[in-house]
C-alpha cells in the first residue's frame, strides 16, 4: 500500500544515518530511547496519524468550526482522535513524564510531529498551542501556576492559546491597549480585546488557559511597558478546582481561506470587568516571555509548513505513478503508442523532483534543529550548549520562511501534477495549498522573520553563530570529500562563501545611512540563507548515502542513489538560482525605497 504521509524510508534515513540520534540513549536524560524504541514511538505515532487523523483532514475542513451561545464547538470528527492523541501523551512529547510527557528526544518529537501535521494540521494545532502555553508555565510560572496548570496542559485535559494581536496594534505588539489592573489580593483585573487567535475555544476541553499580553497601569509605554498573564475561561481555584466563569468571551470566528477545522477566534477580556489573571514572570517583562512563546511556535510553523509539503509531495508521487496519459517520448513515433504513467514525462518528474528536493531538504533541517536541543540538554560542556543554542537561533526564523515559503510552492506543484483533478475539492491537494498559505503569516510574518535575522541573529554575540553555522557546514563539506563527492562540495563551498559575502555587505548596509536598503533585501537575504541550508542538507545526505551504495541491497540501493541524485538536482539546477539572488542581495538596490508612493497607485 502506498504512503499516504511522511516517507518513513527517509524519516529513518534522517534519524539514524544522518543525525544518529540513538547516541542520546547513552546519555542519563534519554537512557530508554535506543534505537528500537525510537522506532516503535514513530510506529505507533504514524499508526494514529494515518488510522484516526488523516480521515479527518477532508472531513474537517468541510464541517468547519460553529460559534453556538458563546462556544465553539469544532468538528465532530476531531473528539475521538482528540482524545487518543490525550491519552497516548502525545501533547508534551519531550517533555518529563512527571508532568505528563514522553520524555522523548526533541528530534524524534519533530519525526512524530511531523506525521500529526500531515495528517490534520488544523487538528494538532489545538493540542500544539496548548503545548505551546504549558512551556511558558514550565519556564517562566510561579509554584503555584505550575501545580495549577501545568499537568492539566501537557495532558491535553485543559487546552491553551497565545493571546498576543489586536486589531489596532497587529504586529506592532507595542501598540496594544489591553489594559491590567491590580487587585489587592495579588491578581489582575485585564481588559482587552485580542483577534486571530487560533483554538481560541473549543468543546474538546472545558477549560481554556490564555496567555495574554497586557500593559500594567502606570506602565511604560511601547514594548518596554508589557506585561504577561494567565487568563483562564474559567477561574481556578487555589485548590486546583473550577471556579466561576472568567469573563472570557468569543465574540467571533473567522471564515478563513484554510484550516477550517480550526477555530480562529476575537475574544473580549473582560467587557463586563470581571476577568482576573495572575502575572506570570516579571512586570514589563512580556516581551521576554512572548519571544519565548514565539521561537518554539516558530519552530512548529516550520513543521506545520513541512507537514502541508509531504503529504503533497506523497499525494503527487502515487498519482503519478497511477494516472495513464500520453505515451512516453521515446515511443511517439510507434504505430500504436500506449499511454504511460505520467511520472515518465520529463516535466512531471522534474516537478516531482522540486518537491522531494524541498520536502527531503527541509525534513533535514528541521530533525537537525531538534538534534541541537538534544544536545543543549545532554551536554554538560557550556561552550557545546553556547554552540547549539546559538544555532538554534540563527536557523529559526531561516527554517520558519524558508520552510513555509517552500512549502506552499511544493503544494501549488502537487496540483500542478494532478492537473486539473488538483484545482477541485475532491481531491486533496487544493486543501493542502489553502491551509498552508497561513503558515507563511502567522507567528510573525515571513518577512519580519527576515527583519529578525538581519537585526538581531546575524550580529549576535558578535557574530559568533553565524560563524558557528558555517563551520557545520565546512565540516560536512570535508565529509563529501571523503565520500568522494568532490565537485558537490565545490558547488556548496563556493555558495557559503557568497552568502559570507551577501551577510558582510547587508550587515554593514544596515549600521550605515542605507539602513532602509539593507532592510528592503532582508527577505531576499534570509531566502539565500534557506538555498544554503538545502544546498548543506543535501550534500549531507549524500555524504552519508554514497558509500553505502555498492554493498546495499536493491531497495536500499535505488534509496541511496536517490539522495546523491536528489542532492545533485537541487546543489546544480536549483543553487545557481540561488546564486542569483545573492548578486542581487549584494547589490542592496536603492529602488525598493526611492520609489515613490503615488506610483504604487498605477
Amino acid at each position: 500500500m502506498a504512503q499516504q504521509i511522511a516517507d518513513r524510508r527517509d524519516q529513518d534515513f534522517v534519524l539514524h544515518e544522518v543525525l544518529n540520534v540513538a547516541q542520546f540513549s547513552e546519555t542519563e536524560k534519554y537512557g530508554d530511547f535506543n534505537k528500537k524504541t525510537i522506532d516503535m514511538v514513530l510506529s505507533e505515532a504514524r499508526k494514529l496519524a494515518v488510522n484516526e487523523i488523516l480521515p479527518t483532514q477532508k472531513l474537517g475542513d468541510d464541517e468547519g468550526v460553529k460559534l453556538e451561545n458563546g462556544s465553539v464547538k469544532v468538528p465532530p470528527s476531531f473528539h475521538k482522535p482528540y482524545k487518543l492523541f490525550c491519552e497516548s501523551e502525545w501533547v508534551a512529547m519531550a517533555d518529563d513524564p512527571e508532568v505528563g510527557g514522553q520524555g522523548l528526544p526533541h528530534a524524534v518529537a519533530l519525526a512524530c510531529g511531523e506525521l500529526f501535521t500531515g495528517a490534520n494540521c488544523a487538528f494538532l494545532m489545538y493540542p500544539g498551542l496548548t503545548h505551546g502555553c504549558g512551556n511558558i508555565i514550565a519556564s517562566l510560572g510561579s509554584d503555584t501556576q505550575k501545580a495549577l496548570y501545568l499537568k492539566k496542559l501537557y495532558t491535553g485535559e485543559w487546552g491553551g492559546t497565545m493571546c498576543l494581536t489586536e486589531a489596532n496594534a497587529g504586529s506592532d505588539v507595542g501598540a496594544l491597549e489591553s489594559i491590567a489592573t491590580a487587585n489587592d489580593d495579588g491578581t489582575y483585573n485585564i481588559v482587552g480585546n485580542k483577534i486571530f487567535i487560533s483554538g481560541g475555544d473549543s468543546d474538546l476541553v472545558p477549560n481554556v488557559v490564555h496567555p495574554v499580553l497586557a500593559r500594567i497601569e502606570g506602565a511604560p509605554a511601547g514594548t518596554r511597558g508589557i506585561s504577561l498573564f494567565i487568563v483562564p475561561k474559567l477561574w481556578v481555584n487555589e485548590d486546583g478546582s473550577i471556579g466561576e466563569e472568567n469573563d472570557v468571551v468569543i465574540t467571533g470566528v473567522e471564515h478563513k481561506m484554510g484550516i477550517h477545522g480550526n477555530a480562529t477566534c476575537s475574544i473580549a477580556f473582560g467587557g463586563k470587568g470581571k476577568c482576573r489573571g495572575t502575572l506570570i514572570g516579571e512586570k514589563n517583562k512580556g516581551m521576554k516571555a512572548m519571544f519565548l512563546m514565539m521561537n518554539e511556535a516558530r519552530q512548529g510553523v516550520a513543521l506545520q509548513g513541512h507537514g502541508f509539503a509531504t503529504t503533497s509531495y506523497m499525494n503527487a508521487v502515487n498519482y503519478a505513478k497511477e494516472r495513464i496519459q500520453s505515451p512516453n517520448l521515446l515511443s511517439m513515433l510507434d504505430a500504436e503508442p500506449k499511454g504511460v504513467p505520467i511520472i515518465q514525462h520529463p516535466d512531471v518528474r522534474r516537478n516531482l523532483l522540486i518537491m522531494k528536493s524541498y520536502v527531503e531538504g527541509m525534513r533535514a533541517l528541521i530533525y537537525y534543529m531538534g538534534y541541537c536541543f538534544d544536545k543543549v540538554g545532554t551536554s554538560e560542556d557550556e561552550a557545546i550548549k553556547d554552540k547549539f543554542n546559538g544555532l538554534i537561533e540563527i536557523i529559526t526564523p531561516v527554517a520558519k520562511s524558508y520552510c513555509t515559503d517552500k512549502s506552499f510552492d511544493v503544494c501549488s506543484i502537487g496540483i500542478q501534477v494532478y492537473g486539473g483533478y488538483g484545482f477541485i475539492e475532491e481531491y486533496p491537494q487544493s486543501q493542502l495549498l489553502r491551509d498552508c498559505k497561513i503558515t507563511a503569516i502567522y507567528e510573525g510574518t515571513n518577512g519580519i522573520q527576515a527583519m529578525d535575522l538581519l537585526g538581531r541573529k546575524l550580529g549576535m554575540k558578535k557574530g559568533k553563530p553565524m560563524m558557528d553555522l558555517m563551520g557545520e557546514i565546512q565540516a560536512t563539506m570535508a565529509l563529501a570529500k571523503e565520500a568522494g563527492l568532490d565537485d558537490l562540495a565545490a558547488k556548496v563551498e563556493a555558495a557559503l562563501n557568497k552568502v559570507g559575502e551577501c551577510a558582510m555587505a547587508i550587515g554593514g548596509a544596515a549600521m550605515s545611512e542605507k539602513i532602509l536598503d539593507a532592510f528592503g533585501s532582508a527577505t531576499l537575504f534570509q531566502e539565500c540563507c534557506g538555498d544554503l541550508m538545502m544546498a548543506w542538507m543535501h550534500l549531507w545526505r549524500a555524504a552519508v548515502a554514497q558509500p553505502k551504495i555498492e554493498k546495499a541491497k536493491k531497495k536500499d540501493k535505488a534509496f541511496y542513489e536517490g539522495q546523491v541524485m536528489t542532492a545533485r538536482f537541487f546543489i546544480e539546477h536549483m543553487l545557481p538560482v540561488g546564486l542569483g539572488k545573492m548578486d542581487s542581495v549584494k547589490a542592496l538596490t536603492s529602488s525598493i525605497m526611492e520609489m515613490p508612493e503615488d506610483a504604487f497607485i498605477g
